[in-house]
């Protein structure tokens, strides 16, 4: 297929026009409709429209080739579509016409995907199954918003006649939950990797460990969940996964494409750990549960040899437990431990994760240590942050550090979004949707070079966060905005045509029960 690059403006139109009055396969004698509107988030890299529209029908099925993950897939789509449409939608091998799923598309890389669509039906090409899912997602996005729904409702069920071809940007496109200040259980969790999974997000970065809890069990050392998981902020009753809990995670995500990157927060950011084992402290002095807010105050005890002992077993037992290429070990605000002291402890601890076959990653501060072979730093600095800590990071990722950016003051989910907001904080300023949209990742870093740049994440720190309609509140509209930025090209990237296609989200986000905060910027359709 010819792939042809439009202006970021016809984007949301090209399908729509060229389904506008067309024939429908399965309509009455001379009955004319139109195919609703496309509005695809993230903008596909490539759309050519073309053709008339297809139409679900009762005799629709979903064809699948012969691999497990492609009939995974279409079993997915199937369970999406049930509820609303009413229909059967056998999934099986073989056959024409329906919505066909095929794996063996070239040029696609990993991820990517081609959607053709037209009167006799829709085939979905990827060459790797994740391809296939995240075409799936965009032919949601090609159905009108009830689809989202549990209950039957009333068609017709269009998809616009045309072929769309795309592939990301960045190979990380990732959202963090911090599950440490405030608890969220496996089915939260399972909850915000579906929201995530709409947008193409590939990676869901879990904030295992912090002063006011500690969330992932660990055999060798039992207290650290136990005890150091017994609270959070404000001081409620906290909570940690067992193991068997992190392998439904991981598995959960792994099955909607997405992969889970652990962060074990250190050498600062440890009070839970600090308090459950005493030997861990330099004076042997365990400190009480901490439930406040304030940063910057523990360490763990970098001259001690235990310290590392300690280090090597929680590595160890969450590299076997985490598939994914990943461990984060934090780095961040370690406000309490020396220059020298952070750089030992970096040229300690980054050993230990290659040694359990991961890649480190850390906040942007490890670039004031050494990073390792292979590190990557991710940035959470602002706009105005000064011009040597950006070079650190520059001159770190010049010499061989990737970088994913999550600059505060544009992809912190939790800042507020203007001084009205309930909920969230504003250290970093006030953050409205087009802020967190209108920036190129490419080129935010002076000095990094473009192809150090891995991707993004937006992360969501929970001090103010307490309950999944709080994570989607503030992590909507901004997160389809930041999955954008991750996957889609640059040449799309537009204010005026994305709030558009933005506003065209609402209506599924009702539909699937997704609380929102409505912008004033963006175009909302009247409820």
């Amino acid at each position: 297929m010819r792939q042809h690059h439009r202006t970021p403006r016809l984007l949301g139109t090209l399908l729509l026009v060229a389904a506008a009055g067309t024939s429908l396969v399965g309509a009455a004698p001379h009955t004319r409709a139109a195919a609703p509107p496309v509005h695809v988030v993230p903008a596909p890299a490539s759309v050519e429209p073309g053709g008339a529209p297809y139409r679900l029908t009762g005799d629709t099925r979903i064809r699948v080739d012969g691999s497990r993950e492609a009939r995974a897939v279409g079993e997915y789509l199937a369970d999406v579509l049930r509820p609303s449409t009413g229909y059967r939608l056998p999934v099986g091998p073989g056959g024409a016409g329906g919505i066909r799923l095929r794996l063996g598309g070239k040029g696609l890389g990993d991820e990517g995907y081609r959607l053709d669509s037209g009167a006799s039906g829709v085939t979905i090409t990827a060459g790797r199954p994740a391809g296939l899912f995240h075409g799936v997602q965009t032919l949601r996005q090609l159905l009108p918003a009830a689809v989202e729904k549990k209950s039957v409702q009333h068609g017709p069920w269009l998809i616009a006649g045309g072929t769309i071809t795309d592939t990301p940007r960045y190979a990380y496109r990732g959202a963090m939950l911090d599950v440490s200040r405030h608890f969220f259980t496996v089915a939260q969790v399972k909850r915000y990797i579906d929201e995530l999974a709409l947008y193409k997000v590939n990676k869901l970065h879990l904030h295992l460990s912090d002063d006011q809890g500690w969330r992932i069990a660990v055999d060798s050392w039992p207290r650290l969940a136990a005890h150091g998981g017994s609270t959070q902020v404000g001081g409620g009753p906290g909570g940690f996964y067992t193991k068997a809990d992190y392998r439904e995670i991981v598995r959960y995500a792994a099955s909607r494409y997405l992969e889970v990157v652990p962060e074990i927060d250190m050498p600062g950011h440890t009070n839970a750990a600090l308090s459950s084992y005493a030997d861990l402290n330099c004076d042997g002095v365990a400190p009480p549960l901490y439930t406040g807010t304030e940063v910057g105050f523990s360490s763990l005890c970098v001259g001690e040899p235990r310290t590392y002992a300690f280090v090597e077993d929680v590595i160890r037992e969450l590299a076997a437990i985490t598939p994914g290429a990943y461990l984060h070990i934090g780095g961040d605000e370690a406000h309490s431990t020396s220059h020298a002291d952070y750089v030992a402890f970096m040229d300690k601890v980054q050993p230990l994760v290659a040694k359990y076959g991961k890649k480190v990653m850390g906040w942007h501060q490890l670039t004031g240590a050494a990073p390792a072979k292979g590190a990557v730093a991710q940035y959470w600095g602002l706009d105005d942050t000064g011009a040597e800590e950006k070079e650190q990071v520059a001159r770190a990722a010049r010499n061989g550090t990737g970088v994913v950016l999550s600059p505060a003051d544009r992809l912190y989910l939790d800042m507020k979004y203007t001084a009205d907001t309930p909920l969230g904080q504003d250290w970093a300023g006030l953050v409205e949707v087009r802020r967190a949209y209108d920036w190129d990742p490419g080129g935010y870093l002076s000095g990094v070079p473009a192809s150090a740049v891995r991707g993004v994440e937006a992360p969501l720190w929970t001090e103010t966060i307490r309950s999944s309609a709080d994570i989607d509140v503030m992590a909507f509209p901004r997160l389809p905005g930041a999955a954008e930025l991750g996957w889609s090209p640059a040449s799309t990237h537009d204010w005026d045509t994305y709030k558009v296609r933005l506003a065209a989200q609402a209506p599924r986000w009702d539909a699937l029960g997704i609380a929102y905060y409505r912008s004033p910027q963006v175009p909302w359709p009247a409820r």
